[in-house]
């Protein structure tokens, strides 16, 4: 992605940002939604013990806007973890932004990159703008794709492309990530948290591009119109500002309409995480190999036609996204058929990234593109219905669905 381009993509979401949807991500009651040792849930903040270390959040995060408050002690300090794997230094293996009082005389001899909202080894932020001890700091983190924005008390203090930094400092594992779990960083200290919020944000839609292309969107990113809910779906399938957020505990999603011929757009990620479980590997046949990969069983799927055997496979297996199972494991299909349906290449986007992915359905053939590759082409699903609703399938994995357009042809 180009300077530009990033710059004009924050640019857009923090002038939005008054707009969007913040959901809590702390209850001001108990650390339900966190995992981790040495915090304690205190007069409704999270507050770091001497024990304190990483504090993460269960879920996995991309794109989003993260605002807290936190109070400092003399000498306070912490750090912010974002695109956090979920074990080791998140300062390496994610990336770190510091809470740090760094007015405090033990830290006189800091580096430009240590102080108060720096990403820690790499960009230095603006000085003085913490708020005297005592007082409650305001922080609004901005990450959009490849580009971070902090803002401490009103001002922005931090702002920094990760393809930049990336070409850099090539040794930084974690700003080659763009998703991961959010954490804080104890350093034993007592600073405190309160007031956690976050507004999960789509990936940038070609909009205008796609409506002159003949495109519709089939959600609209604010309600359930065009989707017949299942029973209660309505506290699980969960539209908030683009995202269609899926926690994995309901049933599929099915589109009112039926569609026969048509071509589908839609962004998806993992926001989750699952068990680890062996998963075979598949060769160009659609055949077993006898392998066997530990991999964390994600799944999910797009259904055509209104038929469960006719499934769009998202999935973190060896094979890939895209893989038609009801098909490439019906050993009544030809080799041929079985071969089809089979991904030419695993293409997803690693764990928690957004994928942006096109399904197209004529006749019996159906061809898929994931993250710019076509990996089924032209495949054949013998018997598939000729009309049916398209729908978004409970497997009980949480994930994220956004973008969703789709035109008939």
């Amino acid at each position: 992605m180009t300077v530009y381009r990033s710059i004009a993509l924050i640019i857009s979401c923090c002038a939005i940002a008054t707009a969007q949807e913040f959901r809590p991500l702390f209850n001001g009651k108990d650390l339900t939604g966190w995992k981790g040792q040495g915090y304690e849930v205190k007069d409704g903040t999270i507050t770091c013990t001497p024990k304190g270390s990483n504090l993460m959040t269960e879920e996995r995060f991309s794109h989003y806007i993260l605002d807290f408050e936190f109070l400092l002690p003399p000498g306070g300090n912490n750090g912010l973890g974002i695109h956090y794997p979920g074990a080791g230094d998140a300062a390496y293996v994610g990336m770190e932004l510091q809470i740090l009082d760094d007015t405090s005389d033990k830290y006189k001899d800091l580096k430009d990159y240590q102080f108060h909202g720096s990403i820690y080894t790499m960009v230095p932020a603006k000085k003085g703008h913490l708020k005297p001890l005592g007082e409650w700091n305001h922080e609004r983190v901005t990450v959009l794709g490849n580009t971070v924005k902090v803002e401490l008390n009103g001002t922005v203090i931090t702002e920094a492309n990760l393809d930049e930094l990336q070409a850099k400092f090539p040794q930084h594992q974690g700003v080659k990530r763009r998703a991961g779990h959010i954490s804080w960083c104890g350093h034993g200290d007592p600073v405190a948290f309160r007031n956690i919020k976050i507004a999960d944000l789509a990936p940038v839609a070609k909009a205008e591009e796609w409506k002159a292309q003949g495109f519709a969107p089939l959600f609209d990113g604010k309600s359930h119109a065009g989707w017949k809910l299942p029973e209660g779906g309505e506290a699980h399938w969960v539209p908030m500002n683009g995202v269609l957020k899926y926690d994995g505990r309901s049933k599929d999603l099915w589109s009112e309409k039926e569609y026969g011929d048509f071509t589908m757009k839609l962004d998806w990620r993992w926001n989750g995480v699952g068990p680890t479980q062996a998963r075979p590997v598949i060769n160009a046949q659609g055949e077993e190999s006898g392998q066997t990969l530990q991999v964390e069983e994600l799944d999910s799927g797009v259904y055509m036609r209104g038929n469960i055997n006719s499934q769009v496979n998202l999935w973190n297996w060896p094979v890939g996204s895209g893989e038609v199972y009801g098909y490439r494991t019906n050993k009544g299909h030809s080799p041929e058929v079985r071969a089809g349906v089979t991904p030419k290449e695993k293409a997803d986007r690693p764990v928690g990234e957004w994928n942006r992915m096109e399904i197209t359905m004529k006749g019996d053939r159906l061809t898929v593109i994931l993250n710019d590759k076509k990996v089924i082409d032209q495949a054949q699903l013998p018997g598939v219905p000729v009309k049916g609703p398209v729908g978004l399938q409970h497997h009980g994995s949480s994930l994220d669905f956004a973008n969703i357009w789709i035109k008939e042809l």
